[in-house]
């Protein structure tokens, strides 16, 4: 979208429609006095025609301000948020026809109503800040909001997956390792893959992944402490992007590189590849379907088909997630991951995804996540484990949450594992499954005695639970919302 030249056309229109309605003239006494058609000022005022001098001189006698005002990009204070948003990447670099915006109407909209639509962007822009939300998780909220609109499912992308296994001869029951995807890389894209030096780069200690394209050919750098299943879905990851001929691309999955949304855009299609030729749909849809059909909750199932797909299990997580809408119908999911530091009661939610409408705001800043949650309690689990000098594994937990707010019950499934390579780092990932009556009726092992189920709620600062021994935090939202609840009942009394 060539949203840039559109920049011009629009602030001057802005800017031409505010100085109109300050002065108070109606597009017929600026046509009359300006000698312009009122159809062709109001295309320039819609940011769709750009004129040319002497209309601009025109323009300008008849509003009597001078031509160098008229053509200057800068906007009135009261205009500054649009300013804003035009001078920033956003608009340029975010694909607007991905989610259905036709870039022209957007234009039109800003033009339409310039005071009201400043003072809602100026609203986005103020909570952006208080959230400290920079560009580059904007980008990712966009890329989230994308996924979410296809419930994470993408037809072409598995289409080319399962074209590039039949390319290579692939078969059905075969599953792929790093070895043949490494070899892959070597012989047909002539990749030369070697670990990361730590010593001479220090500073790319914690990086993955480094991928060097030049003249002489291209590099694939990997971190030494990773594990087989990391660097196989590293393999496939570089040759989605390989495959698809994504172009613009992240070299690595570091936050700091990310300088477009067409990057992250690039890098989640490539990782959707990887998964898709890893985690083949073909051999998960009938390994999740006789899993949903056990009478019994049986968690060494899933971490057996976890090691069979030779994976992780955030990889198979997320894989379910592009599965489960499509292949069974269930649509109302989540997915969360959190970091914690054995030994601290400290909890980093990473990233979150909502493939549902009964949408629970599970990111909130500055406040105590429920301690309740299978996802924090599993991470304790491996924290102990880990203290006693045992052999970290997998863990896998589940639940059944009852939100006691709204009584919306979820099964949430959550696998913990440290992560390499930070020492002392555990990640938990989980998939949340909303119980209504449909969903049930699938999960044949809901009703055995050996899985938990208890109320939940999001945060400490929101709960009513005033004798949750997990509380961590006094429920000082919940008390300013009944404080403020009793005020306005006393302001009726005061009324009526």
């Amino acid at each position: 979208m060539a949203i840039n030249t559109d920049n011009v056309r629009l602030v001057f229109g802005l800017k031409l429609k505010q100085l109109r309605l300050d002065k108070g003239m109606s597009l017929s006494e600026l046509s009359q006095k300006s000698g312009l058609s009122i159809s062709y000022i109001n295309e320039i005022e819609k940011g769709k025609k750009y004129p040319k001098s002497d209309k601009i001189l025109a323009l300008a006698a008849a509003m009597d301000v001078d031509y160098d005002t008229l053509v200057s990009l800068k906007l009135s204070k009261r205009l500054e948020p649009i300013s804003d948003l035009l001078s920033s990447n956003i608009l340029t670099e975010l694909p607007l026809e991905l989610f259905g915006i036709d870039p022209a109407n957007l234009l039109e909209i800003l033009s339409d109503a310039p005071m009201k639509i400043s003072a809602f962007v100026g609203t986005l822009i103020e909570i952006a800040r208080n959230y400290n939300m920079s560009i580059e998780k904007f980008y990712f909220s966009a890329l989230r909001t994308y996924q979410e609109m296809h419930d994470n499912y993408f037809e072409d992308i598995e289409t080319e997956a399962e074209r590039f296994l039949t390319e290579n001869q692939v078969a059905p029951e075969r599953l792929l390792d790093e070895t043949y995807l490494a070899e892959i890389l070597r012989t047909r894209y002539n990749y030369v893959i070697e670990n990361i030096n730590e010593r001479l780069n220090p500073e790319f200690s914690s990086v993955r992944s480094l991928t060097i394209t030049n003249s002489s050919g291209s590099r694939l750098l990997i971190n030494m402490h990773l594990s087989s299943v990391q660097r196989a879905f590293i393999y496939g990851r570089e040759i989605g992007y390989l495959y698809l001929n994504l172009k613009n691309r992240l070299h690595t999955t570091a936050l700091v590189e990310a300088e477009s949304f067409e990057q992250l855009l690039n890098n989640f299609k490539a990782s959707y590849f990887a998964s898709a030729i890893i985690i083949k749909r073909s051999l998960l849809v009938p390994a999740i379907a006789d899993f949903f059909a056990q009478k019994t909750w049986q968690p060494e199932k899933l971490i057996d088909l976890i090691h069979n797909f030779n994976t992780t299990p955030e990889s198979f997580c997320y894989r379910l997630s592009n599965i489960l809408p499509r292949y069974f119908g269930i649509n109302q999911i989540f997915f969360s991951r959190f970091n914690n530091f054995v030994g601290q009661n400290l909890f980093d939610m990473t990233k979150e995804m909502h493939i549902s409408r009964k949408h629970y705001p599970h990111t909130v800043r500055d406040e105590h996540y429920c301690r309740r949650w299978v996802a924090l309690t599993v991470l304790n689990d491996l924290a102990e484990i880990i203290q006693h000098k045992e052999q970290p594994r997998i863990l896998c937990k589940a639940q059944k949450s009852t939100y006691i707010d709204t009584q919306d019950q979820y099964l949430v499934i959550s696998f913990a594992q440290p992560m390499s390579p930070t020492p002392n780092l555990n990640v938990s990932v989980s998939m949340g499954i909303y119980l209504d009556d449909q969903t049930r009726e699938k999960l044949a092992f809901l009703q055995d005695p050996q899985l938990p189920s208890r109320d939940v709620n999001q945060t400490c600062e929101r709960c009513s639970l005033f004798d949750c021994r997990e509380r961590i935090a006094a429920p000082v939202i919940l008390q300013k919302k009944f404080k403020n609840e009793e005020l306005r009942k006393a302001l009726r009394r005061m009324i009526n």
